[in-house]
């Protein structure tokens, strides 16, 4: 009996030990800056992002945020960073798909375990890609440009941001739906895709509505499709690629990561704020007007998103067989 009460009570000291460091986290928590890493050079889509849901996540949080930009293999040095730093809610990662959803069948030395490693807390936003062709090129629709494609194989050149980019990997997934053979060619960045797109030296390309949107309205560059399943407000006039190919859907994710070992306390947390920032009709039109729609979500609707995204590109991955790259 009495080892027996010895027992209870030093489960009980053990409750009590713990339960203090949970309601600390849970309260208190920030109590000082909160350094958002974003894994590309400034200027980027990515970095225009995070900078405009900094400033209201910081208001919401009544702490600052700090963008950190730690470009390089593909958002992988950015990752790392945030993967090997302390797990207390402070480094946080400006993750878009490469980070999780790609990398690990993209890079064969990450320093950092995709699936342990990083713990998705919530989604931020979800981008439009849109197909679009050279002023010059024949099709006029995304059938025309698969039936163009049937009867000259291995002579439409696709442009992307570069080797497993979801550019490229767009295009893959269009390549194998439309059951076409259409040649990737990899650039140093959108930008330069965009220049030759629009300079007649590649036919197609597949990236983000904000890349092409002022070319499409000055008539540089014709847009067939757009990669959502709905229509986009901005050029509701171009129709999902998915009403020709029924199921395709290519649409950038950027979320909200932290250290896979975060206490759950303040993943919650972050997770609900993000969600009431996502859902401000100021914030959501500053998105909307560069093609992209927030959406906050919670960790468990994130996480199994990742989960679902990343068996869906490492197929197409295979399907295409892009060589593995290192990551340093």
């Amino acid at each position: 009996m009495k080892s027996l009460l010895y027992a209870v009570v030093a489960l009980a000291s053990s409750v009590s030990a713990l339960a203090p460091s949970f309601a600390v986290a849970d309260t208190t928590y920030p109590d000082k800056p909160i350094r958002l890493v974003v894994p590309f050079a400034p200027g980027g889509g990515a970095d225009y992002s995070a900078r405009r849901f900094a400033q209201p996540l910081s208001d919401a949080l009544k702490q600052s945020i700090i963008i950190d930009n730690v470009p390089g293999a593909g958002g992988s040095m950015g990752a790392n960073k945030v993967a090997k730093a302390a797990p207390d809610g402070y480094t946080l990662l400006y993750t878009t798909p490469g980070q999780q959803m790609t990398a690990p069948y993209l890079i064969e030395n990450l320093p950092y375990d995709a699936f342990k490693d990083l713990r998705a807390v919530s989604q931020l936003t979800a981008g439009t890609n849109v197909l679009v062709v050279n002023k010059d090129f024949p099709a006029q629709s995304v059938q025309e440009l698969i039936d163009y494609a049937k009867k000259n194989p291995g002579k439409v050149n696709f442009a992307s941001s570069g080797i497993g980019s979801t550019s490229h990997l767009a295009g893959e997934l269009f390549k194998k739906m439309a059951g076409i053979d259409i040649v990737h060619v990899p650039y140093r960045g959108s930008a330069l895709a965009a220049a030759d797109v629009i300079g007649g030296r590649i036919e197609i390309s597949i990236d983000t509505l904000s890349v092409y949107q002022s070319h499409i309205q000055s008539g540089a560059v014709r847009a067939l499709g757009v990669s959502t399943l709905e229509p986009n407000p901005i050029i509701p006039d171009v129709p999902p690629i998915a009403k020709t190919l029924d199921g395709f859907e290519a649409s950038p994710v950027n979320y909200i990561s932290a250290p896979g070992n975060t206490p759950e306390p303040i993943i919650r947390k972050l997770s609900e704020v993000i969600i009431a920032v996502a859902s401000d009709p100021t914030l959501r039109e500053t998105f909307a007007s560069t093609g992209s729609k927030l959406a906050g979500n919670t960790p468990e609707q994130m996480e199994a998103l990742v989960r679902s995204e990343q068996k869906r590109w490492k197929e197409v991955i295979d399907s295409a067989g892009i060589g593995v790259a290192s990551a340093k």
